[in-house]
């Protein structure tokens, strides 16, 4: 029910946007979050939308990511500028009914409570 794509191989400074198509559930209920893994490293949350609007980001990517949401098509995207080798990760959607506001972005790595999660896609910034 959630699908990331949009990923792949870039040079440092370069550009990605990466979309999360969503289907199954009441989209304008849901806040709809961007993740990314790196290997041997926890997961961490990069961005979420709320359907009021707000958007919330994580400090090392402000300035240089967009979220966005659009109703209509179910899908939600994140905008990467002036990418850097340590963006390097497989980016994953997630949407949940009750996390609003930035709360998504405070979760635990660990945190197994999420409504939906997608399939990630591999984002790959050389230098």
């Amino acid at each position: 029910q959630l699908q990331a794509s949009g990923g792949g191989l870039v040079q440092a400074g370069g550009s990605l946007r990466l979309t999360c198509t969503t289907s199954g559930f009441s989209f304008d209920d849901y806040v709809i979050g961007w993740f990314r893994q790196a290997p041997g490293k926890e997961r961490e949350a990069v961005a979420c939308n709320n359907p009021d609007g707000r958007v919330y980001y994580r400090d090392s990517v402000k300035g240089r990511f967009t979220i966005s949401r659009d109703a209509a098509k179910g899908a939600v995207y994140l905008q990467m500028n002036g990418l850097r080798p340590e963006d390097t990760a497989v980016y994953s959607c997630a949407a949940d009914a009750r996390l609003f506001g930035e709360s998504m972005l405070m979760v635990s790595s660990d945190y197994g409570g999420m409504d939906y999660w997608g399939k990630g896609t591999q984002v790959t910034v050389s230098s």
